[in-house]
């Protein structure tokens, strides 16, 4: 059984719903080659996060298959984190202890918009769940080649958005971003905790959607 094909054929919302109504209500010029970006962030999570489907032999993910650059490529990348984690101990307590890909549901989870009330059933999955904390967090892979191009990425690709919803979903009060540079294999850091600007910003992006979604496709 598909666990990943599971995950997204149920039929509470996610984030990702949410970015694809907002790609519908308010298109914007896309930059690079999307699908090309997902495919390739997709191999590096496996390997990071669930190197039991990855088979190093015939160059796949499942059955996604994948050149020997884009492989030699994604394992810098993970090398570059691993050895990121010599020195940050906090990275280190993720990689050796975290759950990984893990679910979570929330049902009649309450909104609001405009001061209306309203329900919605959500979803989301976790890249690292840190169960003995209560709070998880998230693996990016990027293009920004420094800090300050990082930060901005958060917000322009809705990551703020995201790490508020999987907050607000898991009743958890910090959150975190990981993010390795395609560029130049550097790894930048996002720490966020409830009611901060990161976490205020990305609430409201997902309410606003969350509202539309109510209204015109539940």
């Amino acid at each position: 059984m598909n666990c990943e094909l599971d995950y997204y054929q149920r039929p509470e919302v996610s984030n990702s719903d949410l970015t694809e109504l907002k790609n519908m209500l308010h298109p914007r010029m896309q930059y690079g080659d999307k699908e090309a970006a997902f495919r390739f962030g997709s191999l590096v999570d496996a390997i990071i996060t669930e190197p039991a489907r990855v088979n190093w032999y015939r160059l796949t993910v499942d059955d996604e298959q994948y050149t020997e650059e884009e492989f030699r490529h994604a394992e810098e990348m993970n090398k570059a984190l691993r050895h990121e984690a010599v020195r940050d101990t906090f990275l280190q307590k993720v990689l050796e202890g975290a759950d990984t890909q893990r679910f979570m549901v929330n049902k009649g989870q309450a909104f609001e918009y405009g001061g209306f009330g309203f329900t919605l059933d959500t979803r989301c999955k976790w890249d690292w769940w840190l169960s003995a904390f209560g709070f998880g967090g998230d693996l990016k892979t990027t293009f920004a080649s420094s800090q300050k191009e990082f930060d901005e990425a958060v917000d322009f690709f809705d990551w703020d958005r995201s790490r508020a919803w999987y907050m607000d979903i898991a009743h958890s009060d910090r959150d975190f971003i990981y993010g390795i540079s395609k560029r130049n294999n550097k790894v930048f850091k996002k720490f966020i905790r409830r009611g901060d600007e990161t976490y205020r910003r990305g609430r409201e992006k997902y309410e606003e959607l969350a509202f539309q979604w109510w209204l015109f496709v539940k």
